[in-house]
């Protein structure tokens, strides 16, 4: 031990043998109170002398400080930062994609996961039509290799739903569960949510028979008798893009008239495998542990009567996830964020990327594209607004 050590470290408390860090084994929590708290969310696991296990750091000053372990739990990770050149809201392929290009870029992103992190993946058992995996994989377990691969480069991951912005100025500020966050710079990719039908066994059922996406999950339905709810476009659209694998296709809808353009209702009546059925609603999905039928509700007589189903697509719109941005980002007629020059909004240092705006293919990897290249926008224009230096050689 050097002498500089030996005049910091008090001649009554021996050097640590763990380099800097000590172990706390108590039963006393750091809070001080004496209290006993729960296993540690991580590990689920208290230590033998029983408490919890608490890794604690010595400041300059000597002080006791609790070091968070990083989300790969091989270390110490840096402490809860709330400041960052960029934050990242969004957890979805493309808030993880913008997170991994930032965090190579040495930007340190703090990610603003939500509370249900993982995006409409985390509802979809299987995916097929993301590139690198031939056998195919599933939507959470996508997820969590995103997040992952975010992680390991430094990445910050809250998992909490915000409350509101303040884009008037630099740093822009974000507050979510009463904490505030700074960035030089944002990316929003909070994507956007299907709506759904909100009956109990359609939520029991989803990714088991039950979708909102045909591009994604058709091909799981090869000769088999499906329906497709819906009178928008939309609804047109997904049930003739599924009598490519479908045996037949009902297209349920529960008023006489279509909100479809007439091109499309055309189609859609005069195809051979599709069979309309309006003033018709779905009053419940039947089967366990997959979609065995449907029961259907007439809404003039009220009368029900059962379908036998392989499958059901809701195609009855999405809504994007906008409402705490409305004040101060410009949105489209369906209520998307606008974005110019490719990912930029109306506001200088704030960017936009995925579902969110992105009402024409919603899909894993044309967010993740959009992710790539928000993050490769916001590097750009934290290095021409002189706030980070310029890059010799480019992290991608």
């Amino acid at each position: 031990m050097s002498d500089d050590q030996a005049d910091r470290e008090p001649a009554s408390q021996p050097a640590s043998p763990f380099g800097g860090l000590k172990i706390d084994f108590g039963a006393t929590s750091a809070n001080g109170n004496g209290s006993v708290p729960a296993p540690d969310a991580s590990t689920g696991s208290l230590n033998p002398f029983g408490g919890p296990i608490a890794i604690i750091g010595t400041g300059a000053a000597g002080a006791a400080e609790p070091l968070k372990v990083g989300g790969d739990g091989r270390g110490p990770a840096q402490r809860h930062r709330t400041e960052s050149k960029v934050l990242i809201v969004g957890s979805g392929p493309a808030g993880l994609t913008a997170a991994i290009y930032a965090a190579r870029a040495n930007l340190e992103p703090i990610v603003i996961a939500g509370s249900t992190p993982g995006g409409q993946l985390m509802l979809t058992s299987e995916v097929e039509n993301y590139p690198g995996f031939p056998e195919g994989i599933d939507g959470p377990e996508l997820m969590r290799r995103f997040r992952e691969q975010a992680e390991r480069f430094g990445t910050q991951l809250v998992d909490v739903d915000i409350e509101r912005v303040d884009f008037s100025s630099r740093p822009f500020r974000i507050w979510a569960r009463g904490t505030e966050y700074r960035g030089q710079s944002v990316i929003i990719a909070t994507g956007a949510s299907a709506i759904w039908l909100d009956i109990e066994s359609e939520q029991r059922l989803r990714g088991r028979g039950v979708s909102a996406c045909a591009t994604c999950d058709g091909f799981f339905f090869k000769d088999r008798e499906i329906a497709v709810v819906g009178g928008g476009d939309s609804a047109m659209e997904e049930s003739i893009y599924l009598t490519k694998f479908a045996r037949k296709v009902h297209l349920l809808h529960r008023r006489d008239d279509f909100r479809a353009s007439k091109i499309m209702i055309d189609r859609a009546l005069e195809h051979p495998k599709i069979e309309v059925h309006t003033n018709t609603e779905v009053d419940e999905v039947l089967g366990k542990s997959k979609v065995e039928g449907l029961r259907l509700r007439d809404t003039r007589t009220g009368e029900t009567s059962e379908l036998p189903m392989e499958g059901l697509f809701i195609a009855i719109g999405h809504k994007p996830n906008t409402d705490v941005f409305r004040d101060w980002l410009e949105v489209d007629q369906k209520g998307y964020l606008a974005v110019h020059d490719h990912t930029r909004s109306r506001i200088d240092g704030v960017f936009i990327a995925g579902d969110v705006h992105d009402h024409r293919y919603r899909q894993a990897v044309t967010a993740a594209g959009d992710g790539c290249m928000a993050a490769i926008d916001a590097e750009r224009w934290l290095e021409a607004e002189g706030i980070t230096e310029a890059a010799t050689a480019t992290a991608w």
